[in-house]
């Protein structure tokens, strides 16, 4: 039987507020298999970037457990935790604030591979980081420009790029597409399938965009007020919603065209 790659148990983390207490997650678990991709929806403030935080380790639950790949990342130590960072990364909302504007292309790709002492360097260090750029629709030849002369579009493949290079199991997209125009959005989506169809990952896809969840997850998991109100295979949400709060959602957002696969236009 295969084992989940991302496993989260009765996950909650709570803020202290005055004299009371917020609940940003409240008793939230999921389960994400290998090469598969899993949405996580709900509006502003229902807990799904706090829940992206957690499992990549940059904040600490108040209680419950992240397991990826069988490890409970909450019980490594801090060296064995930087260690496994090689196995799930992150893709942040906005594209050029994730990318440090005073550095080239390709540092910035090549950045993640300070977590691998064995990591190629010199001209193989190059050859991977050109690799990577096509394979996210890009040139070679880009690593050597800075980020400010790309597109957002463009600025997002070289997000994923960096996210790519140490050849995570899991990718962590957290409101990806949500700073782009729905043309630049398709050719992200179009791209994040592509990448999982190639490599097995699989990927925690966090959104607002019920629309956006239709186009490529597998499964869904809706949040409201830090807990999960529903939850099960991604045509089943879409098609007949339990929960009027999902309904709500469906009916707020429009739906993204049908976005096709392995068409690589150059970028926007």
């Amino acid at each position: 039987m295969t084992q989940p790659l991302l496993q989260v148990s009765r996950l909650s983390r709570h803020f202290p507020l005055g004299q009371g207490m917020v609940r940003a997650l409240d008793n939230v678990s999921l389960t994400l298999m290998p090469g598969q991709i899993l949405g996580v929806v709900g509006e502003s403030g229902s807990g799904k970037s706090t829940l992206a935080r957690i499992v990549m380790g940059l904040d600490r639950a108040t209680s419950g457990r992240v397991q990826i790949a069988g490890r409970d990342i909450f019980a490594l130590s801090p060296r064995d935790l930087r260690r496994a960072r090689r196995d799930f990364q992150m893709v942040f909302q906005d594209p050029y604030g994730s990318l440090d504007p005073r550095h080239r292309v390709g540092r910035i790709i090549a950045e993640p591979l300070h977590l691998d002492p064995t990591a190629p360097k010199g001209r193989d260090r190059r050859v991977l980081v050109g690799r990577l750029l096509r394979d996210v629709g890009l040139d070679a030849a880009d690593q050597d420009r800075f980020p400010h002369e790309f597109s957002g579009g463009q600025r997002q493949r070289i997000a994923i790029a960096r996210a790519l290079i140490t050849k995570p199991r899991l990718l962590v997209a957290d409101e990806a597409t949500s700073a782009l125009d729905l043309t630049v959005q398709k050719q992200i989506l179009r791209l994040i399938l592509d990448l999982r169809d190639e490599h097995r990952i699989g990927v925690l896809f966090i959104t607002h965009n019920l629309g956006v969840v239709d186009q490529i997850c597998d499964c869904v998991a809706v949040m409201k007020d830090g807990r999960i109100v529903e939850s099960g295979p991604m045509r089943q949400i879409m098609d007949h919603p339990a929960e009027p709060y999902t309904r709500r959602l469906l009916e707020a957002e429009p739906r993204l065209d049908v976005i096709g696969r392995k068409v690589r236009p150059r970028p926007s």
